[in-house]
């Protein structure tokens, strides 16, 4: 079946992907709940330990992700060596690689995954902005090990390096946005991190893995591909003028349709809602929203193709000032709770995942010494 279209590969506890009577869910709990009424450190608990945690032990949890962001000196000193010019995912999969050797993992089980997962998340965090900030600002910082910043307050606050106290709308921004980030069941990287898992390789293989299959613009790049359509546009008539063209050359519009969900992304509702709001602060982008809608609502209108969580996640990252090569990065940060879950799972009852194809080459020939070949005519 070709790109495993309808094939259920396995049997999971961690999230439902479309379901009738259900959409979206971590462990059961609707992601909208999550998003609006809890925290990215509530939601990671709930995936690699499969319950969410009372105040006692959140508090807890959110000191021990604070503590893994302290980075070591070889790994600062591998970002620095990495080019500036390098992607951002390109940075991120050398530092876990880097980080793996540091602190390889001794016992390939469950219970290791989700160990160091913990520590990924952390440390995630402080390298994206340890390398934006030397490469872009000439400037070494200091990995915020605050036990009372959350995930999201820490990278705001290691991200522009401003002795400010992160705006409260933008804070839940990002955290909610690491909450909708979480867990998408089988999707590219988590299979491509679970067939890693299988072989019983080490969890910072499975992680390098699931990174350099989230980078492709079909997957965690799309949010990327979407800002860069969106910034030269200047109004929403211009904006609808340009899909206009691009539609009739048959391009491809970053940000629309999806795999599983026919009738619209749950998460979308919820970046829209984030992305609205940010613009109607006094520094908001109105004209951003305003485009964005547009593009929307004429996708639906004369294609029948609805907005997935990419497309308004890069309008809502843009105003809370995020640099557009880290949109994906930070993904990961979010993305490695869920990658956790299911190498755990899979690690819990593993078969190595070979699946096989079916053959459409040529048929039996014989073989012909070098000497008596002849060149075959190009195609």
């Amino acid at each position: 079946q070709k790109g495993l279209v309808g094939v259920y590969a396995d049997v999971t506890s961690i999230s439902t992907v479309g379901k009738a009577d259900a959409g979206l869910t971590y462990r059961g709990y609707a992601i909208e709940d999550l998003a609006s009424r809890g925290t990215f450190e509530e939601t990671a608990h709930l995936l690699l330990h499969g319950s969410l945690p009372t105040e006692r032990q959140l508090r807890a949890y959110k000191a021990a992700l604070a503590l893994h962001r302290a980075l070591p000196a070889e790994v600062c000193a591998a970002l620095e060596l990495t080019p500036g010019s390098a992607h951002p995912m390109d940075v991120l999969r050398t530092g876990c690689s880097v980080l793996g050797t540091l602190e390889p993992e001794e016992e390939i089980t469950s219970a290791s995954a989700v160990s160091i997962a913990e520590r990924l998340i952390g440390s995630f965090t402080s390298m994206i902005c340890y390398w934006h900030n030397f490469h872009r600002h000439g400037r070494r910082i200091v990995p915020n090990v605050n036990p009372e910043d959350s995930t999201a307050a820490a990278f705001l606050k290691m991200l522009k390096q401003d002795d400010k106290t992160p705006d409260p709308l933008e804070q839940h921004t990002v955290d909610a946005s690491l909450v909708l980030y979480a867990e998408h069941d089988l999707a590219a990287s988590t299979f491509a991190a679970r067939t890693t898992a299988s072989t019983m390789s080490d969890f910072f293989s499975a992680i390098t893995t699931a990174i350099g299959t989230l980078r492709g613009p079909l997957h965690g790049g799309a949010n990327e591909a979407v800002m860069h359509f969106l910034e030269p546009l200047a109004t929403a008539d211009e904006a609808e003028a340009l899909l206009h063209q691009r539609l009739a050359a048959k391009n491809l519009i970053m940000g629309f349709g999806h795999r599983i969900y026919k009738n619209g992304d749950p998460r979308n509702n919820v970046f829209k809602s984030l992305s609205k709001q940010l613009s109607q602060r006094p520094n908001g982008r109105p004209d951003l929203y305003e485009i964005s809608e547009r593009i929307e609502h004429v996708m639906e209108r004369e294609k029948r193709m609805y907005a997935n969580a990419d497309f308004y996640a890069a309008s809502a990252y843009h105003q809370c000032g995020i640099p557009t090569e880290l949109f994906t990065p930070l993904f990961v940060v979010s993305r490695t709770s869920g990658w956790a879950a299911h190498v755990a799972e899979q690690r819990a009852n593993n078969r190595i995942i070979r699946p096989s194809s079916h053959y459409e080459g040529p048929a039996p020939r014989v073989f012909v010494e070098l000497a008596k070949r002849e060149e075959a005519p190009k195609a």
